[in-house]
This record gives structure tokens, sequence and C-alpha cells, in this order.
């Protein structure tokens, strides 16, 4: 089904136009509104009247997480403090997160771009969805459960951490869909299968995003469950989920242009690529009245193709990601920067910056394991004050980033150093099959 047709069915020529329209709109709002970005624009020469079609976003300047952090909390707003109704976060490069806030209006459009996701993926108004994402700062829970009640989808705020009363509820209730990290929906098919439930469950959808995921993880969701699943795309920073969707097709993430010009850019020259060429994703929020973000580097690797899919919407898809151009781990859906686990040492007396950390993917979970290199008076002393010092660099990496690790602390000089750029950080999953 297609929520709104006139809009993610209409022709290329008449979607150039509207974006042209609201990106002037939207460069002149920011311009008399963001001190930021006026004096940005103003050094690069460039007036609100020189942005009139989608061509000219060349333009305009670069927006990348450094400046949300430097202008935490509210440095980026555009409009007044008093016209916010709600705030979400992510974590950043440091202790600091990554604050976004919302207009009314903004809520209605992310409910709106994910209404069209889950009718993308064949939700309907007669579905029961579960939400299974983190309901609170994060922006999975909140953001699935208002685009499935716009779609007029009966709603279960299941959040995560409770696997039992889901699956209880996901019987009892006769639920159809449900929205979650898919490393966690194949936890919950293992459940069910530990438990002879699977023939149970009257599950058919499944909106799977907050993390990457490979075709080889969908395939086994579906044949477990015997569901179809579809892939969601979104950044905190930019609305939250609903930026994007893959279709039936299975042949890249919809996005929605309407709301989010896109671009693909050379990460290091930072100019515009080709169509159909790889290169560094920036998005522009077109609509985005709280906090509007021009060209946004999103540090995700991928290309654009915008021929007309076999669904029948015109509007561009994303292809499969290719990696960062930056450091960022993604790990159970959330944002990890080896940056923070350094600020983090820097807090617990006895550690050293010199760390390693090993992400890898076990029985379908992300595992975080973190080696440290501590002073040589520990491993001379007791037992107990060695972890004593374990658990309070296990804390201060948790209140760091967000989610635990498993740390391992070892002797002065046992990990890899070097005179150039020390590695850090080894990635075992295979993410791009």
């Amino acid at each position: 089904m297609i929520w709104n047709e006139a809009k993610e069915c209409m022709s290329r020529d008449e979607l150039a136009v509207l974006q042209g329209a609201r990106l002037h709109k939207q460069v002149d709002r920011i311009y008399h509104n963001v001190e930021f970005y006026r004096k940005k624009m103003q050094a690069a020469g460039v007036e609100p009247g020189d942005i009139q079609t989608v061509e000219d976003v060349t333009k305009l300047p670069f927006t990348t997480y450094a400046d949300l952090r430097d202008n935490y909390p509210y440095g980026l707003l555009a409009v007044p403090r008093s016209e916010i109704v709600r705030v979400h976060a992510s974590s950043g490069t440091t202790g600091k997160p990554k604050v976004l806030c919302y207009t009314r209006r903004d809520v209605e459009i992310w409910s709106e771009c994910v209404t069209r996701a889950m009718a993308m993926a064949g939700i309907t108004r007669d579905d029961i969805i579960q939400v299974g994402y983190g309901y609170g700062l994060f922006t999975g829970g909140l953001g699935a459960h208002y685009g499935a009640e716009n779609l007029g989808a009966m709603v279960i705020p299941m959040s995560t951490g409770n696997t039992k009363k889901l699956i209880d509820m996901m019987i009892d209730c006769e639920v159809t869909a449900i929205a979650c990290t898919p490393s966690y929906l194949l936890h919950v098919a293992e459940a069910l299968e530990e438990q002879n439930l699977v023939g149970k469950i009257k599950l058919k959808y499944a909106v799977c995003g907050a993390e990457p995921w490979t075709d080889a993880m969908r395939d086994q969701i579906e044949k477990r469950l015997g569901i179809k699943a579809y892939d969601i795309y979104g950044l905190t920073e930019i609305l939250g989920p609903g930026v994007a969707c893959d279709c039936s097709a299975h042949k890249g993430l919809h996005i929605y242009e309407d709301h989010f010009l896109p671009e693909i850019i050379d990460p290091d020259s930072l100019e515009q690529k080709e169509h159909g060429e790889l290169g560094e994703l920036c998005i522009t929020t077109l609509t985005k009245e709280g906090m509007p973000l021009l060209r946004y580097r999103t540090r995700d690797l991928t290309s654009l193709e915008y021929d007309k899919c076999e669904c029948g919407r015109t509007m561009a898809r994303i292809q499969r990601f290719r990696g960062r151009s930056d450091d960022m781990l993604v790990i159970r859906g959330v944002n990890v920067f080896p940056s923070q686990v350094e600020h983090a040492l820097l807090t617990v007396a006895g550690t050293t910056p010199n760390y390693f950390i090993t992400v890898d993917r076990v029985n379908n979970n992300d595992t975080f394991d973190v080696a440290i290199e501590v002073e040589e008076r520990f491993f001379s002393d007791e037992v107990k004050k060695l972890e004593k010092l374990r658990a309070e660099v296990e804390d201060a990496i948790h209140q760091t980033v967000g989610i635990k690790a498993k740390v391992k602390l070892v002797e002065p000089n046992a990990l890899p150093h070097s005179e150039g750029k020390t590695k850090h950080v080894e990635d075992r999953r295979k993410l791009t099959e």
C-alpha cells in the first residue's frame, strides 16, 4: 500500500520544483533565526536569495555532529523555545549527547514519514503492532508509536527488556506486526522456538532498524517466523526512524525527498558525486522547524538510485550502506565512538589511554568487549582491587556510552602500540553480505 501517492509517486520534475521552493524557504528562515548558520553562510558569501533550486544546495555549508555538540543544547534552534514540544537525544563523541528539538509540526511530519514506512511494509489500520524499540530519549519507541497510531493501527508499547511478556502479549493479543531491532527479533524467534510457540503467533510483518543488518539476516527472520521483514532508516539528528524504508522489491530504501534532500559527496574533497556513485550521504531537512539542518554529514557510505521503482514510487533509493567515513560503531542500536571509551577511561584513576574494542555478533546479538591497559601496581595488589577497578571502568563506560561493555584489564604494553595512528577497534560482524 502507498500511504501518500501524491507525494511518493510524483514526477521527478514536480519533486524538484517542490524541493527548490522548500529549500529556499528553509534557508531564508535558518539565515534569519540561527546565528550559527548565518555566520557560516556569510563567511561563504551566501545569502538566502542565492538559493532558488535544488542545485543551489552545493553553495550551502555542511553540518557535522561536532556542530551539534558545540551548540549543545539549544544553539541551533530556529524557533522560540516556547514552540518546542519534544526533545530527543543520541550519544555524541563525548559524554554530551546530541540534542534535537521538535515543534508540534515536526512531530506531525515525523508521524507521517513513519506511517509511510509502515504502509510500505504492508501494515494497515487493521493490524496490531508491538513497538519493541526503547522509549525515552531514544527516537525509536515514540517515533514508531506515533507513526503506527497515525496509520490507525492498534499499538502495544512494549519497549525492551521483557521478552517473556512481549511473547505473551504477542500471542494473547494476536499481534500481527512488530517494530524492533533485527537482532532482538531473532532473539524473540529463538525464544518462541525453544517453547514451541511459533505456530501460536499471528505475526505477519516486521519493521526493523536502529542497527546494520544483512539480507541473510532478513532471510533468517522471515523463514523462522513466517513473516515479511522491512528495513527502516533514520537518524535522531534528522528526525528519527522514518527518513527512509525499503519496499517489497528490497532494492534500496526510499527516502522521503519531499522532506529530506539527499546528496552523495566525496568525504575527502566534499564535492558532489554523480548519480549511482559511492560516497557519503548528506541530508538537508526541508520541512523541519525546531532544529533544521543544512547538508548534515551522516558519515554513512552509500549511493542513490533515482529510477522509478517497480513498486511505483519515484523517490530516490538509498543503496546498501558500505560502512562509514568516520569511526562510529552502531552496537545494539546505539551510536558508539571509540573516543567515548577514551573519555570514560580518563575519569577512572589507574587506567591508561591504551584500549582495544572488539565488536562481534554472537547468536545474533552484538558483543562489546573492551581490553584496557592499567597500571602495573594493580597486578601486584590483591585480586579484589583489580575487580573493583574493572567494575569502575565498566560503570564509567556504561555511563558515557549508554550500553554495557565486557571489560578486560591487561598489563602495560599488552595491547598493540604504534608510532602512527594506533588501531583501537576491530569489528568482526559481517554486515555487507
